[in-house]
């Protein structure tokens, strides 16, 4: 679902984020990234997102090259990639059903198909209900889960969150772990970069450590790794 083979990425201003990276995720798998900040999460995130591309190497999802997508075939590539947001994101002065849609309304997608997949979406979140308030009416735990829906509405087979709980409590930040894993459950392929070592231990789930722009706890980490079954 998710292959790096040796990826670098060095930015403009000529900060490595990423060196020698190696790293496969399974379909259906659910993956911590952790490591502290600078040590190239968000990277690893942003690539798998093709927000940005591999200065060396091959990044491969959904069993696209991103490195030689060309650009008209970008945005459906993005369809495909649920993306969350610490910050959430969300237009403000919009109600929540017009957030939720919004990816469906990029798609052109019917008003019906809209309205269905938007309700559905909500209620796997918890907010059927909920979606003519505007999010500054929702508690902060809410607007992140507004945020959830909107990265699911379109059933993209991976999704991405970076940092989703990091600004919320102890017992909202397991509400949220709960939620990605019945996600999880039902096929979605999960990379989670986090702080919360605490939680990421609680879940019992595969961490890939993340020092200096390498992974530091997987043996073979600088070598083409094996094929990882999915754990459930």
């Amino acid at each position: 679902m998710i292959n790096f083979e040796q990826v670098a990425k060095r930015y403009p201003n000529g900060r490595e984020a990423l060196s020698g990276v190696n790293l496969r995720v399974a379909p259906g798998e659910m993956v911590f990234l952790t490591g502290r900040s600078g040590a190239g999460k968000s990277t690893v995130l942003k690539l798998i997102a093709l927000l940005e591309r591999p200065t060396r190497g091959q990044v491969t999802v959904n069993g696209e090259n991103t490195g030689q997508l060309p650009a008209r075939r970008i945005p459906a590539f993005r369809r495909r990639v649920g993306v969350v947001f610490q910050d959430h994101r969300l237009l403000t002065d919009r109600p929540v059903f017009d957030n939720v849609a919004l990816p469906l309304i990029v798609a052109d997608s019917s008003l019906k198909e809209i309205d269905r997949r938007v309700r559905a979406a909500l209620d796997q979140v918890g907010l059927l209900g909920k979606e003519r308030l505007l999010p500054l009416e929702l508690s902060v735990g809410e607007q992140q889960r507004v945020g959830i829906a909107r990265a699911i509405v379109g059933r993209p087979p991976v999704l991405i969150a970076d940092e989703p709980t990091g600004n919320l409590d102890p017992q909202l930040a397991t509400e949220m772990l709960n939620l990605f894993r019945r996600l999880n459950e039902v096929g979605v392929t999960i990379v989670v970069a986090t702080h919360d070592l605490h939680l990421v231990r609680e879940s019992g789930l595969r961490e890939v450590q993340l020092d200096g722009g390498q992974i530091s706890n997987e043996p073979g980490a600088a070598a083409p790794l094996p094929h990882i079954e999915a754990r459930r």
